[in-house]
């Protein structure tokens, strides 16, 4: 199960993400949002980027499963590769991984709930995750933090583009209203095998000197 894990996650990442669209939006940075309480107590031994299958369990995570990609630029448009990048969530019942999350619902023991990719020379990232879904007080949203050598992470949260909660979501809400479009994403129907949604998001680091060196 664990080969054909990774092996799954590995299509996908051809020339297609190459896209006009990327590049024309490459010249504004993406918003930092706060990375919340959640983020976890102790990093998952299966800390993949298939979040949807946990090593050594033969059930798939409850939810609509996603794969969601995209790009890291800087301002320039220029790849960034080699960056650890970082997504955290809640589990279709809405609870998080985390000792601090003592919601009454149980956790989704098959999904991971956290995982890590690296951009490869395009600087493209991948996932295979759930849509997110709401808990009590915050609209549906993906945690994401970046990781550049020598730098402090870069963090911010991924909505889901249309959703209505985000109207009365507090941290959605102190995005000014013409940069939130840079912080959502479409999940959409998806011929991917094993997903039924797809979504993209191109995260815009405000830097100015290309590909870092190789971490």
């Amino acid at each position: 199960m664990t080969d054909h894990k990774r092996r799954k996650l590995i299509l996908g990442l051809g020339g297609a993400l190459l896209t006009g669209h990327t590049m024309a939006a490459s010249m504004v940075p993406t918003p930092r949002q706060p990375a919340g309480p959640f983020y976890p107590a102790e990093i998952p031994l299966d800390d993949d980027n298939d979040l949807t299958q946990v090593i050594g369990r033969p059930g798939r995570a409850r939810g609509v499963i996603s794969d969601l990609e995209g790009r890291i630029l800087d301002i320039n448009g220029k790849p960034l590769r080699n960056l650890r990048i970082e997504i955290w969530q809640c589990d279709g019942n809405g609870r998080y991984r985390h000792p601090g999350d003592v919601g009454g619902k149980p956790i989704d023991e098959n999904f991971q709930g956290h995982g890590a990719n690296l951009t490869n020379q395009h600087g493209q990232y991948r996932f295979r995750t759930i849509r997110p879904v709401a808990y009590p007080g915050r609209t549906p949203h993906i945690h994401v933090a970046v990781f550049a050598p020598g730098e402090r992470p870069f963090v911010t949260q991924l909505y889901v583009d249309g959703e209505p909660g985000n109207a009365s979501d507090f941290l959605y809400q102190r995005i000014a209203a013409e940069k939130r479009q840079l912080v959502s994403a479409r999940f959409e129907p998806t011929g991917n095998e094993g997903a039924d949604l797809q979504a993209r998001f191109d995260i815009i680091l405000d830097r100015r000197d290309g590909t870092p060196p190789d971490a």
